[in-house]
């Protein structure tokens, strides 16, 4: 994030460059800076406590997932403040040469990925907003989508019908295509677009990816972008959709620098209604409870999240066998205040594990080993909880109430 600076002390890369391109270089090669004891130094969101324990989990993951790579990110849901954000492999800026190696690229702000099932929130979102589906609504899950020579299949799927609650926590694909299929290409696009997931996210960090996009948007692209394929993003931008969708329908472009006001930075507001928003809420929970997420699990916490395991392309072809994981949760999941994003590229499956390499063995203990590290830091206490599965301002909810 602090980027390098050059031999003349230039900034050529992150805060030091955006800092020097606010002018102030110029001036001082002008003589026209004035007295340099009266400028502010530039104060940063990073909480360097939070920074230090994702940045530390996050090693210890890829070290024992045996991971090429990792990363992570910690932003506040109601003002886009980055307090944390970790990219490994990194480098020293002392050696700033080794920036320029592929693999010490910043993934959070200068990659761009296909982000897997997380993609599945924005569907829910966009159905359960236009109308035509409840939380009651069921799909038909009972056999693969075919396109041609091209199948969609469910992972370890029920191979029945099923309610929207259940899409959700069994990540069904077959389900979140047909839903996408249902409302149609255009009015995906058209939901992608609002969230911000079509265009370069720019930030006060020069380094950023534009996104991937479909070259065309075919009945198939629809289906596969519903569940986060044949789409790329980057993981900044991702997270900041998903906060949209559980702050009250803001989307805020995010920021490094300490109290830069909100209100510029606000791109969109009421993008779902007060009641796709307790739904979102609902289901992120849900998922933390009985579904892909509940190894995140942080006792005396309300952690919600969705997972997200995405096969990689090698030569224009998926493999089955190497796979990026994210988890990205909010808490308290009754009224966000936080989002934690965690990424492994490439785990290995381990005996612990059965053998599984998907993100609930991995990303999602990685996230719930930050979380417990840094609530408490983050000034919010543990609370007694119940029994029940979700939760609304601190009182039980369950999928038959009045959502």
């Amino acid at each position: 994030m602090l980027g390098a600076v050059d031999l003349d002390n230039i900034g050529i890369s992150g805060i030091e460059k955006w800092i020097d391109g606010q002018g102030l270089q110029e001036l001082n090669l002008a003589g026209m800076a004035g007295d340099a004891r009266k400028l502010e130094p530039v104060a940063l969101t990073i909480d360097v406590r939070v920074q230090h324990a994702l940045a530390d989990e996050t090693l210890k993951a890829m070290a024992r997932f045996k991971a090429k790579a990792g990363a992570g990110l910690l932003l506040d849901v109601d003002n886009g403040e980055v307090l944390a954000l970790a990219s490994f492999p990194d480098f020293d800026p002392n050696v700033p040469i080794d920036a320029l190696k592929p693999e010490r690229l910043n993934r959070i702000s200068a990659g761009a990925f296909e982000m897997g099932s997380t993609f599945k929130a924005l569907t829910t979102a966009m159905a359960l907003d236009s109308g035509q589906f409840t939380l009651k609504s069921v799909i038909d899950a009972r056999k693969p989508l075919q396109f041609g020579r091209q199948m969609i299949h469910d992972y370890r799927g029920k191979y029945r019908m099923l309610t929207i609650p259940e899409v959700f926590i069994y990540s069904s694909n077959i389900s979140t295509a047909r839903i996408a299929m249902t409302l149609g290409g255009e009015a995906q696009r058209a939901y992608l677009t609002r969230f911000g997931l079509m265009s370069r996210l720019r930030t006060e960090l020069p380094e950023s990816a534009a996104p991937i996009l479909p070259r065309s948007w075919s009945d198939v692209t629809t289906a596969t972008v519903s569940f986060g394929h044949g789409i790329a993003v980057t993981p900044l931008q991702a997270s900041m959709g998903i906060a949209a969708l559980v702050n009250g329908g803001r989307l805020i472009t995010p920021t490094f620098i300490k109290g830069a006001p909100v209100a510029g930075r606000v791109v969109g507001s009421g993008l779902v209604s007060p009641a796709t928003a307790d739904a979102m809420r609902y289901l992120l929970r849900y998922n933390a409870e009985v579904g892909s997420a509940r190894n995140g699990a942080v006792a005396g916490y309300l952690v919600g999240g969705k997972t997200g395991t995405a096969e990689k392309v090698v030569n224009g072809r998926y493999v089955e066998d190497l796979v990026m994981t994210s988890f990205m949760a909010v808490v308290p999941a009754d009224k966000p205040r936080y989002l934690l994003l965690t990424i492994l590229d490439e785990p290995k499956g381990l005996p612990e594990t059965y053998g599984f390499r998907t993100s609930g063995w991995n990303a999602v203990p990685l996230g719930g080993a930050i979380l417990r590290r840094v609530l408490p830091m983050l000034g919010l206490q543990p609370q007694s909880l119940g029994t029940g599965v979700a939760y609304r301002d601190g009182k039980e909810i369950d999928a038959a109430g009045d959502l």
